[in-house]
């Protein structure tokens, strides 16, 4: 049987527990899957929770997940080698960019089976590593915006997005103001490079989350009601002063897992406001089939080379055991901007360094 690279996790815990190994390459592909040789991923917080042993979105993830070692990468992009029977779409030779199913073998490998609905032509403006940066991101922030929150195109009302330099926000705030056409996309930033990236991404003001986000926004003396608010950086954290700056009758939605609720006492009864939770993936998780997400993706292909849409990817690094264990360090430091995407052709890798 064939074997190909990979990195992956041994145990459960510290980032020294991914490691580089041999395993099986995937059968050929069956059903809707199509088999792609991976050239670039990028990392989500979904990938470091995993890894350490506490994601919880799901209660019965690590029942349902691959045993291991297991191999991780949300993210991903490269050439179709191979399509299932049941696949029209893609032919071998394709270029494409795709989400994949977080209780399958992901994009750490040489070689990954992903379904074929989940997947769409790489844009034509971004290289491998930018496209890979992409898919997890974009719809989350267009489930949460669209489907979520219900965000009508050309509201006169505005929207709070938390963590606007962030990999999420930094393309809610695009999907916000270049899409939707919000005339207010206020986003929360503490340092200066995080306020300016915020700002090249669409935001049309920005407040400081160190300090208080209530007061500030006052200030601001917007002439539209904020609507709505998305958090994606520590949801507790936020719901009080979300619940203040909503307009009443307004949304909150959070990508942010939380254990803590303090809405009674806050304005969230008083205000009727709406909370909803945004978790890519729930319609796959329980068995309802959708080809959304490819739709998703291919819409935003072409947003990306008409010029609607930027790609948000800030660091590159290298797809090999070194790379994605600093990019783990990276995303739990919470001071990333943007994305890190992992590519195998990074400062002048060869074929045969990439997943070693």
């Amino acid at each position: 049987m064939a074997e190909m690279r990979a990195i992956a996790i041994s145990k459960y815990g510290g980032i020294d527990n991914l490691v580089a190994i041999k395993v099986p390459k995937p059968a050929d592909p069956q059903g809707h899957d199509v088999l792609v040789k991976v050239k670039a991923t990028s990392l989500n917080p979904f990938d470091t929770k995993v890894r350490a042993g506490i994601y919880d979105d799901y209660p019965d993830y690590y029942s349902r997940a691959p045993p291991l070692p297991q191999i991780l990468g949300s993210d991903g992009s490269g050439t179709v080698e191979a399509v299932g029977p049941e696949v029209s779409s893609f032919k071998p030779g394709d270029d494409v960019f795709y989400s994949g199913d977080p209780i399958k073998p992901g994009a750490n490998a040489e070689y990954q089976l992903v379904d074929s609905r989940s997947v769409a032509l790489k844009p034509k403006k971004l290289d491998y590593v930018e496209a890979a940066s992409m898919p997890v991101a974009w719809m989350t922030a267009w489930e949460a915006l669209v489907e979520r929150l219900g965000i009508q195109e050309g509201e006169e009302a505005g929207i709070v997005i938390v963590n606007g330099a962030g990999g999420v926000g930094s393309i809610a705030s695009q999907v916000a103001r270049h899409i939707l056409r919000l005339p207010v996309v206020v986003t929360t930033t503490s340092r200066p490079e995080t306020t300016e990236f915020s700002r090249a991404m669409g935001a049309t003001h920005t407040v400081n989350h160190r300090e208080d986000i209530p007061a500030q926004v006052r200030d601001l003396n917007l002439t539209v009601p904020l609507k709505y608010v998305f958090i994606t950086h520590s949801t507790s954290q936020y719901l009080e002063p979300a619940a203040a700056v909503c307009a009443p009758l307004g949304k909150v939605c959070s990508i942010v897992q939380t254990k803590e609720f303090p809405m009674y006492g806050t304005e969230f009864m008083a205000k009727s406001l709406t909370f909803v939770w945004e978790l890519l993936g729930s319609e796959a998780w329980y068995g309802i089939e959708t080809d959304s997400y490819g739709k998703m993706l291919s819409r935003l292909a072409e947003l990306i080379d008409s010029g609607t849409i930027k790609c948000h990817l800030k660091q590159r690094l290298r797809l090999d055991l070194g790379g994605l264990r600093k990019a783990h360090e990276m995303i739990e430091s919470g001071s990333v901007i943007g994305k890190v995407g992992l590519g195998i052709d990074i400062d002048g890798m060869s074929a045969e360094e990439a997943f070693t």
